[in-house]
């Protein structure tokens, strides 16, 4: 019986790097077929078949969600690893004291001998994809190779993918060489291998979208952060968005919150009624690629073309955009499957099924004592769907970037909102922010962790001197980017939150606006400038007073000394490397307390 996906082979790709590495990998990995990857519409339909066929996907109710699909991984593969994750540089002083590192050639060596045969009575595809727009001048092609048929159809809608990259690739020899080998999924054989000289990723032992998506984390954000080190630019873990005033006037802001913390909602975000001449465009809800523009401003694309999201807590109140996006052309991992094909997670509009399938595939009641979807659960969505994508997203050169945002997920010492004195105190805010963990990454849950610019498990080089790039962006620009800080979780002595959140935000963001407008009042504190009560626009935000705006802005000396010393764990890990100007920045705030 012929193989669903036909016809393959080398076909007409006629790049010499490109066939003489795919013969390579061939020859070590045994694939009984190799598919090149197009990218049409015939395609698709052919591989979501074969998907089906093969157990991987199960297609959901296709009147009440068409063109979506559903998805188990392998129980023990439901998150990033970061202890699997390796930085492999020729020395271990390149990749730093917070990755771990591997001597290149042990690692590949390593990595190339659990991935003989591998592929054996499987397919191996050749998925060609673009990371940001044709024709920018930060775009950058890749070429994964995988023996997973999932990883394809997640490619395929998280980037450009098709024939339009290699005829962006064209004769040069630069481009992205990844490799990702199922093998058996066992944890011991779970390594996430990164070659930074060599632009290369190897990947074995994972089916998990953030460990297998080589564009996604690998390229954008690892292989990316040292691009742009060596090149002049920054790839950030940042949304990316707009915000348009009733005027029309469009302001563009980044900003860095660690995984499951907002950052789609916050990209995503529908302004409350007292702000509905007001519109929000999507430009990123995870990654930016920035770059100084000739008129001195920082301008930044978004490189990827779909969302990979956090379902749980999703629903029409925390993020409606979000809940359109996903109504179609969406692959569903490790959520509830209900009797009648759709889907369920926790913070879902509907109320609990009655029963239904938990995320591993067994029975799940109300009473269960197990969660019906894991806390880490996804959803991978083509951005065209998104209502408020913002018609920016395809432009070569990116959009100017008047704000950026660092912001984490913490119970208390940090207020609503701050300012930054200037750059380099945006750069200490950003250096020592910390956030409690979340289910995205392995490990203990709600624990409190530095991790600066939310980039401590994505850096690709040493984080000290990944701090000094920030600083030195600062001479490439004319007109900076303002800085600042957000805390949308804060909570009372109650335990509750004392901030609404979701379309709320809106009001934080209209006064950070403002103040990159010139156009909004602060007040001068040790922690930087906040907004008076009077300069925040709280109108039609029902019983908020005076007191707990104050509550939420308060700041207590004692907490945040308490916070310095926190921070130093950090510091002292990076002290050989660490600028200067973080120290400096560090005693200034000391002397203010």
């Amino acid at each position: 019986m012929a193989h669903p996906l036909t016809p393959f082979g080398l076909q007409s790709v006629s790049h010499p790097g490109v066939r003489r590495w795919v013969e390579e990998v061939a020859a070590l990995t045994q694939p009984d077929r190799i598919f090149w990857c197009d990218g049409s519409e015939a395609e698709r339909v052919a591989l979501y078949a074969a998907a089906v066929a093969e157990g991987t996907l199960r297609p959901l109710n296709q009147e009440r969600l068409p063109g979506c699909y559903y998805h188990r991984s392998n129980p023990n593969d439901v998150a990033r690893v970061e202890q699997c994750t390796f930085i492999c540089t020729p020395t271990e002083e390149e990749a730093g004291p917070t990755n771990n590192w591997a001597e290149p050639a042990a690692m590949r060596s390593k990595l190339l001998a659990l991935a003989r045969g591998s592929m054996q009575g499987r397919t191996l595809f050749v998925v060609p994809y673009l990371m940001g727009p044709p024709g920018s001048p930060l775009m950058h092609m890749g070429v994964e190779l995988t023996d997973s048929i999932y990883v394809v159809l997640n490619m395929r809608i998280m980037t450009r993918m098709g024939a339009g990259a290699w005829a962006e690739l064209g004769e040069s020899t630069r481009f992205n060489r990844g490799l990702h080998c199922l093998l058996d999924c066992h944890p011991d054989r779970r390594f996430i291998a990164h070659f930074p000289q060599d632009d290369e990723i190897i990947s074995v032992g994972s089916g998990y979208g953030g460990n297998v998506l080589l564009g996604k984390k690998c390229l954008a954000l690892r292989l990316g952060s040292w691009m742009g080190r060596n090149e002049g630019w920054m790839a950030e873990h940042m949304l990316i968005l707009g915000v348009e005033s009733p005027t029309g006037e469009r302001t563009f802001v980044a900003a860095a919150f660690p995984s499951a913390c907002g950052k789609t909602n916050f990209a995503m975000m529908v302004p409350p009624d007292r702000f509905r001449d007001w519109k929000i465009w999507t430009v990123g809800d995870d990654i930016a690629w920035m770059k100084p523009g000739a008129d001195g401003r920082l301008y930044a694309i978004n490189p990827e073309a779909g969302y990979f999201g956090v379902a749980p807590g999703t629903n029409a109140k925390t993020n409606p955009n979000a809940m359109a996006t996903i109504s179609r052309d969406t692959i569903f991992t490790n959520v509830a499957l209900k009797p009648d094909g759709t889907v369920w997670w926790e913070g879902h509009d509907d109320p609990p099924p009655a029963e239904c399938l938990d995320w591993r595939g067994q029975p799940w009641t109300p009473a269960s004592p197990e969660r019906a979807a894991h806390a880490n659960s996804r959803f991978t969505a083509p951005m065209a769907n998104n209502p408020a994508l913002a018609a920016e997203v395809h432009g070569a050169q990116g959009v100017p970037i008047d704000a950026i945002i660092f912001g984490g997920r913490r119970a208390s010492t940090v207020p609503l909102v701050f300012q930054a004195f200037n750059w380099s105190h945006g750069v200490f805010l950003g250096a020592t922010m910390g956030s409690e963990t979340t289910a995205a990454a392995a490990g203990a849950v709600g624990q409190v962790r530095r991790d600066p610019m939310a980039m401590l498990p994505f850096c690709g080089y040493n984080m000290g001197r990944y701090f000094r790039h920030w600083l030195d962006m600062r001479k490439r620009m004319k007109f900076p980017p303002r800085v600042f800080h957000v805390n949308w979780f804060r909570k009372g002595a109650d335990g509750r939150f004392l901030w609404p959140g979701f379309g709320e935000n809106m009001r934080v963001l209209k006064w950070i606006t403002d103040r990159c407008r010139g156009r909004a009042g602060g007040q001068e504190t040790a922690l930087g400038w906040v907004p008076c009560f009077e300069d925040f626009d709280t109108a039609g935000l029902d019983g908020f007073t005076r007191a707990q705006f104050d509550e939420l802005q308060a700041m207590n000396a004692d907490e945040w000394r308490r916070e310095i010393l926190q921070q130093d764990e950090l510091f002292m890990r990076l002290y050989q490397f660490l600028p200067k100007e973080m120290i400096f920045q560090r005693e200034l705030l000391v002397a203010r307390l």
